[in-house]
């Protein structure tokens, strides 16, 4: 009997093993790995967001001055390097004629200085203009458009049946056409002459 408790207290009084110890030390470490992969990850992600803002700003920066020279930019390929925000960065800029005369288009990738040359954080596309009609709006004459307003062809042809219809017409009878929407006007008829008597 006494052997028994004896046992069983010995058996309280041990901790854990070894392989028990290890394996809780695995578990804990491969969660761990999640843990450090997960926190990893999203600072990876916030830097590269953090550059493609930036180098999508230099590439609108560039189009905005492109813009506002007084002469479209040339239809070549250019390449530069500039600082901003502590980084260098180095863009790159396609310009290509458009179908329409007047209208250039300009592609401007930006990668960093570092970065191999066929990578690109961004790219940007704008397009620059001259004007072809007056400021505030009005007639474009496009090519291959008739030029001229559609309403003075109108009134031309309105004015040529007024000389020539009207004319012609008010020496007869008149145009009895009403307007849409009201009833045209009834011509009284002249009474019959009463039938002569017979002496």
């Amino acid at each position: 009997m006494h052997a028994v408790e004896r046992a069983s207290r010995a058996l309280r009084r041990r901790g854990f093993t070894l392989i028990e110890v290890l394996a809780a030390l695995v578990i804990v470490a491969l969660g761990m790995l999640g843990v450090i992969e997960a926190v990893t990850q999203t600072a990876r992600n916030g830097t590269y967001l953090r550059d493609k803002t930036l180098a999508h700003w230099i590439a609108m920066n560039l189009i905005t001055e492109q813009r506002l020279q007084s002469s479209p930019p040339e239809v070549t390929k250019s390449s530069d390097e500039v600082e901003f925000a502590g980084q260098r960065w180095r863009w790159t800029m396609v310009v290509t004629q458009t179908q329409v005369d007047s209208l250039r288009r300009m592609d401007v990738s930006v990668r960093r200085a570092e970065a191999p040359e066929d990578s690109s954080l961004t790219t940007v596309t704008g397009f620059y203009g001259t004007a072809i009609g007056a400021a505030g709006g009005g007639i474009v004459d496009w090519v291959g458009a008739q030029s001229g307003d559609p309403s003075d062809e109108g009134a031309d042809e309105g004015g040529g049946d007024g000389g020539g219809d009207g004319g012609g017409d008010g020496g007869g009878d008149g145009d009895t056409t009403a307007p849409q929407g009201e009833t045209p006007p009834v011509n009284p008829q002249p009474s019959p002459d009463p039938p002569e008597e017979e002496e």
